[in-house]
């Protein structure tokens, strides 16, 4: 069963996490950032994350992208044609941050 919890919101995009529930833990297996656009539609980023033990084929996309808009997107959907997203398949390298240079 996949879990959807929000890490960033502004006022014109979101973060979200798919989590996958197992027995022992909980993996991320997706991340979505959606960005609202002034015509009311919502465009989003879908990245399917690998070595999670997740497989990903075509088939299960449109059940994990229709958990996030019943869930969280009452206004918008695919069906309407004003939720439109771009998924891609990749892993997480890493996090990177901007340091503070105190010297200047």
């Amino acid at each position: 069963m996949i879990k959807w919890k929000r890490t960033l919101r502004t006022p014109s995009s979101e973060r979200f996490i798919a989590f996958q529930d197992s027995d022992a833990s909980q993996r991320e297996v997706a991340a979505v950032d959606l960005h609202y656009l002034h015509d009311g539609t919502v465009s989003g980023t879908v990245v399917l994350l690998r070595g999670g033990g997740e497989e990903w084929s075509e088939e299960r996309i449109p059940d994990l992208l229709a958990s996030l808009d019943e869930e969280f997107l009452p206004d918008v959907d695919l069906a309407r044609g004003n939720l439109l997203y771009t998924v891609v398949i990749g892993e997480v390298v890493g996090s990177y941050q901007a340091e503070r240079d105190d010297n200047r």
